[in-house]
């Protein structure tokens, strides 16, 4: 029997995806790129080409941004919450850093014409 059948994942969260998300969407709302259509965007980058907001491009925009921070798992809504106090400001200027270099990888080489 497989371990998802066994046991209840829901209460372990990665507390750094939360924290990554909210990030982008604050970035993204600082450069005026808001939730758009599906064709995406107009909002200018720190380079002032438009940042599109489409689906694909917000997605890939979260995932490099989780695949360059350090995962921070904890197993309880608790831990989740005590999650974020531990290190707060170092933690939080490494999202910041790495969400506004996803926001620019992104913006130069997105995933569609």
């Amino acid at each position: 029997m497989a371990l998802r059948d066994r046991y209840d994942f829901e209460s372990l969260v990665n507390v750094a995806e939360n924290l990554v998300l909210r990030e982008l969407e604050a970035q993204l709302a600082r450069m005026g790129a808001g939730a758009k259509g599906a064709s995406g965007a107009g909002a200018k980058g720190a380079s002032g080409a438009d940042i599109c907001t489409c689906q694909d491009c917000v997605l890939d925009m979260a995932a490099y941004a989780l695949n360059n921070v350090k995962p921070s798992y904890r197993v309880s809504l608790m831990g989740s919450f005590a999650a974020g106090r531990a290190d707060e400001a170092g933690y939080a200027n490494e999202i910041s850093r790495v969400v506004r270099e996803a926001v620019e990888k992104v913006r130069a080489n997105p995933s569609h014409d």
